[in-house]
């Protein structure tokens, strides 16, 4: 009995002493990965900026990967897919930080997914930075005029979108009468018509016709009707490219054949094959992004897009790849994987070269950088001027 009660403690020793090896092996090696979350738009309405960001951060990761960081840890992206919608970013951003334990999120690129899912990172303490969420609200609180301690944006805001557009139409296109067709359920495209109306009357310009449509609308005809009624030269439609192509395509068969202009939500693959390529033609859209940018950087990473994908990088692609690059950076710079540290070594970033441009966060985690103008020709987008702030 006494020989059976030794041997079963030294069995329950060894066994004690194998898991401690287990448990310290298991230890290392999720120690030596930093998971990073992605809040992407994989599906749903705007699928191709949520696809064009993963691939993006993809190719970033993998080059970083190369060498690691701190010392040769590896990163790993964490997807979660929000759907296009901002209920489903809040139910993601809370999977991300609470299950996957990540120590940063990109994303979401909607401005209402991003405001919505920021209420959940900056209780919790961790950084998320937004590609492509232009409305001023995602980094700084509306009521309190405060910043957002670790909301982040990698593009310029709505401001300056919807006031680089007034000022291109006044001063360079000479529209005198505009109209706006926003969707009302969007955060962003309202930012974005509240701004071009303001500077674009600023610059004596007439809004002869305001109208409204929802996401998901598909037959724009009788609200078309009302806007053709009003004769203006210049209809501005801040939308997201999935409405945006039906209502251009629609606009045409009609006979309206005036300039219509966007943001960056216009920019996809997919609008011409909405509209059709002839419908785009005498259409343009401000943006953050070139593909035909000359830095060397942007040559370098369109042509690493282009190998991987057997396409252009389109600006959520461009955006979501600095993006990755600006989290690696503040991981960096905290020398460590705290998601605290990671934050506030982010907001000291300055002078940081991405394929977009040069990014310096100011107060209110915004980058000032300049943004582009593109015009379509028979459905390929074409670069039409550079306008800086």
């Amino acid at each position: 009995m006494k020989r059976l009660t030794k041997l079963m403690s030294v069995l329950a020793a060894g066994a004690l002493f194998m898991g401690a090896l287990t448990g310290c092996g298991g230890s290392k090696s999720a120690d030596d990965t930093i998971k990073i979350g992605g809040l992407l738009e994989m599906t749903g309405g705007s699928a191709s900026f949520g696809i064009s960001s993963k691939n993006a951060i993809d190719l970033a990761l993998k080059k970083v990967n190369e060498k690691g960081v701190l010392g040769g840890k590896k990163l790993a992206l964490v997807v979660a897919d929000n759907k296009s919608e901002a209920s489903e970013a809040t139910n993601g951003m809370q999977k991300l930080i609470s299950q996957d334990k990540v120590v940063a999120v990109i994303g979401p690129n909607l401005s209402s997914a991003a405001i919505a899912a920021g209420t959940i990172n900056n209780a919790s303490k961790v950084a998320s930075i937004t590609p492509m969420g232009t409305n001023p609200d995602v980094t700084v609180d509306p009521k309190t005029q405060k910043t957002r301690e670790y909301s982040f944006r990698t593009c310029f805001i709505d401001p300056f979108q919807g006031t680089v557009m007034a000022n291109y139409a006044v001063k360079e296109l000479n529209v005198k009468k505009a109209a706006i067709l926003v969707d009302n359920t969007s955060d962003y495209a309202k930012g974005l018509s509240q701004f071009f109306k303001e500077n674009f009357v600023k610059l004596g310009g007439a809004v002869v016709a305001e109208e409204a449509y929802l996401q998901k609308d598909t037959d724009f005809k009788a609200t078309l009707t009302k806007i053709k009624a009003t004769t203006p030269d210049f209809i501005y439609i801040p939308g997201y490219y999935q409405e945006v192509g039906l209502i251009v395509k629609q606009a045409r068969e009609m006979g309206i054949n005036v300039i219509m202009a966007g943001g960056d939500g216009w920019d996809s693959a997919k609008l011409p094959e909405i509209a059709g390529k002839k419908a785009l033609n005498n259409t343009m859209f401000s943006s953050l992004y070139s593909p035909d940018d000359t830095s060397d950087l942007n040559k370098a990473f369109v042509a690493e897009y282009k190998k991987a994908y057997n396409t252009n990088p389109d600006v959520f692609a461009a955006l979501a790849y600095d993006s990755a690059l600006l989290v690696v950076k503040a991981i960096e710079d905290a020398k460590s994987a705290e998601p605290a540290k990671i934050a506030a070594a982010m907001a000291k970033i300055s002078g940081f070269k991405g394929v977009s441009g040069e990014v310096t966060f100011n107060e209110q985690h915004n980058p000032i950088k300049s943004a582009v103008i593109i015009e379509h020709k028979d459905g390929v987008q074409t670069f039409k001027a550079k306008v800086n702030p």
